[in-house]
């Protein structure tokens, strides 16, 4: 049986749907096998992708990236080789071992926090809260700076658990994330049987007239919202066709496994196919407070082989060299193992991989000491990790972003990028 959260924090809770969340967005909106040579070539033209796999509760980076065998805080798993010559991780990932060469580490995080919500803010803004503003999250972010403008594609889609409309900040409706529940498509997608394809476009135009009559007498944020859910949920219905995934073969299935994670990763590989500029799967939950180790074994036994087989099918079909992929989550587990054979929050010294796009595959960066405790060689914390996220696809970290004139950073002015794992 699943464990649930030991701190039951709001933190693991499922968010709203993307329709209800396009509402919610009023309140910040304030804040202002190879796949075709052909098809590869298209996305090649493209900017860059991003795909996100979010460990939600802190996964342990002793049971994954840095581990410590045979030390008072390393547990009972050993390292294993991996394809990134001299570059070992547990023994719980032997799939991932084999994808290594595509991967980066960093093993140097230092966020500082020790909370749920707080530490998944720094990790997806690259900032620390600030009373009154929010940062745009990373997806919001990419949406809108990576997404064509005239592409009929959500720019950003969560797979599975998490987004919310607060993620968008002043960036706008467009960019709120767009969440598959459960790993299932949209609902509503096809249009009613009642109303024929004219009647839909006679009845979009009408719409459309009154909305843009009603809006040049009285143009407000929430009139601009409203219009923005509706018009990308018209766009939606006309590119059905990316969540459509009845059409997996029996194999593909199998290869990625049948459990939920392991369809979210497959679905998460036919988004990127299809061009979706931000993806994020959700995989929950590592909030290992008592029996960490055998939970560990559990969950990243679910993780290991879908997310393995994710990178090796990107790189064959040639999508790799322009997604930048980010495994991630909001802290780390404590080195000291309490009375419970847990592991707490430990925001001090832990990890995160990353690769693709513009990252060194098989480089690390950042050593923490023997047993873990400590970050004792290049620390850095959640503005170096966007500042690189950043630069690895191309775009330039110290642009702020504007909103009503006023500058916003994208990453934090006393930071600078990873550029030792960057290629």
């Amino acid at each position: 049986m699943k464990r649930q959260s030991a701190c039951n924090s709001a933190e693991h809770v499922s968010r709203r749907s993307f329709l209800q969340g396009a509402g919610g967005a009023l309140g910040t909106l304030g804040f202002g096998g190879m796949v075709h040579a052909q098809a590869a070539k298209e996305l090649e033209r493209k900017q860059k992708q991003v795909v996100v796999f979010w460990l939600s509760g802190g996964v342990s980076q002793l049971e994954t990236w840095d581990p410590k065998p045979n030390t008072d805080n390393g547990g009972p798993f050993n390292t294993i080789e991996t394809s990134a010559p001299g570059v070992h991780i547990c023994e719980l990932l032997p799939h991932t071992a084999k994808q290594m060469h595509h991967l980066a580490l960093v093993r140097g995080v230092n966020t500082k926090e020790n909370n749920h919500g707080k530490g998944a803010y720094i990790m997806q803004t690259g900032h620390r809260q600030t009373p009154g503003f929010d940062f745009p999250y990373l997806g919001s972010a990419f949406s809108s700076l990576l997404s064509p403008p005239d592409s009929p594609l959500p720019g950003y889609i969560c797979v599975g658990r998490g987004g919310g409309a607060k993620e968008a900040s002043f960036l706008g409706p467009r960019h709120v994330p767009l969440t598959l529940a459960e790993g299932k498509p949209p609902s509503n997608l096809n249009r009613h049987a009642s109303l024929s394809a004219e009647g839909d476009l006679r009845r979009r135009r009408i719409r459309k007239s009154l909305s843009d009559r009603f809006a040049r007498g009285r143009r407000q944020a929430e009139t601009e919202v409203y219009n923005s859910s509706f018009d990308q949920a018209a766009n939606l219905m006309g590119r059905k066709d990316i969540f459509d995934f009845s059409t997996f073969s029996d194999a593909e299935v199998a290869k990625y496994g049948k459990h939920p994670f392991g369809r979210q990763c497959l679905m998460a590989r036919k988004l990127v196919e299809s061009g979706v500029t931000f993806t994020k799967v959700t995989h929950s939950n590592y909030d290992s407070h008592s029996e960490n180790f055998n939970f560990h074994i559990e969950q990243l036994g679910e993780f290991d082989k879908p997310f393995a087989t994710f990178v090796s099918d990107i790189y064959d079909r040639g999508l790799l060299e322009h997604t930048l992929i980010i495994v991630m989550c909001e802290f780390g587990r404590t080195p000291r193992i309490n009375q419970r054979l847990g592991r707490d929050h430990w925001g001090t010294a832990w990890s995160v991989a990353l690769g693709g796009a513009g990252v060194q595959g098989g480089a690390v960066s950042g050593k923490t000491n023997a047993n873990g405790t400590k970050v004792i060689d290049r620390e850095v914390n959640g503005g170096h990790l966007f500042h690189t996220y950043y630069r690895a696809v191309g775009l330039d970290p110290t642009e702020p972003f504007y909103f009503r004139d006023r500058p916003f950073a994208k990453a934090t002015d006393d930071t600078e990028p990873i550029k030792e794992i960057l290629a």
